[in-house]
């Protein structure tokens, strides 16, 4: 009796299977949208493009990215918040950042915990404390030294920002001295600090590391509480006077909610299996990054997790927008 209850399950979940993408086939009328609440170049953005191209050939529909940056993701979010419920509109962003906003903004246009509904994490990536290579500071201890006699511009992908609260963090454990200055985006805080406009650059490890590498940035910790096996030789910030410290970028989609369940979890089944994939995540881990997936339900519990704590610096640090 067991073996045959044994293999009608198999078969149950074999069919179950092979019928996902003929489903998936049947709602995708369309092409799909995927909007990134932020400018080209980002975390974000990276990963999307990364996806767009499989997602499409499995849905057999096109697949555009959309950038539609502003107020720290929140321009793009609304918009896909107040789109139609139908699998046609995806939201790819950094979750932190998205967690953040209900405690930073006094106002919003939509409820982060309810207006969208969570399909899938895909990536997570420890933030890169860098500075441009003049900056004559090697070690967080000596960066936070010279902060305490000169005035050093820190580089924001957006005020509220999780970059902006890990820097903030930083300061207030270290007693370092940084000006915060805000830009529409990763992609933007990165060209300012390797012109020389800004001095620090807290940012996602996946848009920073390349710019390391090539020399027009200098590394001086990583957000991990442990060293990457990427970047061995660089020290954490919690190595260097910061216990237990750590922070980084966390890529989710998400869609409307009233989306029907069954696309819920043919999008959730196809994002796993597109980023699970070694060519898209060996394209990742080559970066510094890693793949991350969840079922819907563990997302929404990431997602209240990460408002919760978000919301106890923000109300610490005193960072409030209107």
């Amino acid at each position: 009796m067991k073996s045959t209850l044994t293999r009608r399950r198999l078969l149950a979940g074999a069919a179950a299977s092979l019928a996902l993408p003929a489903f998936a086939q049947s709602w995708a009328t369309r092409p799909i949208r995927v909007v990134v609440p932020y400018p080209p170049g980002g975390s974000s953005d990276i990963i999307a493009r990364l996806v767009s191209q499989p997602l499409s050939e499995a849905l057999k529909q096109p697949v555009v990215v959309d950038n539609r940056a502003g107020a720290n993701g929140n321009v793009g979010t609304d918009a896909v918040a107040k789109s139609a419920p139908d699998g046609h509109t995806l939201l790819l962003c950094d979750v932190g950042a998205l967690a953040i906003s209900a405690s930073v903004y006094t106002k919003l246009a939509f409820d982060p915990s309810h207006d969208v509904v969570g399909i899938t994490m895909l990536g997570y990536s420890p933030h890169m404390l860098v500075v441009h290579p003049s900056v004559p500071a090697s070690t967080l201890p000596e960066l936070v030294a010279l902060s305490k006699k000169s005035q050093l511009n820190f580089a924001v992908s957006a005020v509220g920002s999780a970059p902006h609260l890990a820097g903030v963090e930083v300061e207030r454990a270290t007693g370092a001295k940084w000006t915060y200055i805000p830009y529409k985006g990763g992609a933007q805080a990165i060209g300012d600090t390797i012109g020389g406009q800004a001095q620090v650059l807290m940012n996602g490890m996946l848009a920073t590391l390349p710019h390391v590498q090539s020399g027009k940035l200098k590394a001086i910790a990583v957000s991990k509480r442990t060293r990457m096996s990427l970047t061995p030789d660089l020290p954490t910030i919690a190595e260097q006077g910061v216990p237990n410290f750590e922070s980084g970028t966390w890529q989710g989609v998400l869609v409307p909610r009233g989306t029907p369940p069954r696309i819920v979890q043919a999008l959730n089944a196809e994002l796993v299996r597109i980023i699970r994939s070694p060519e898209v995540r060996a394209r990742l881990v080559a970066q510094g990054a890693e793949v991350v997936t969840q079922s819907p339900a563990e997302f929404t519990q990431f997602f209240t997790t990460e408002r919760n704590r978000w919301a106890k610096v923000v109300a610490e640090a005193g960072v409030r927008l209107d």
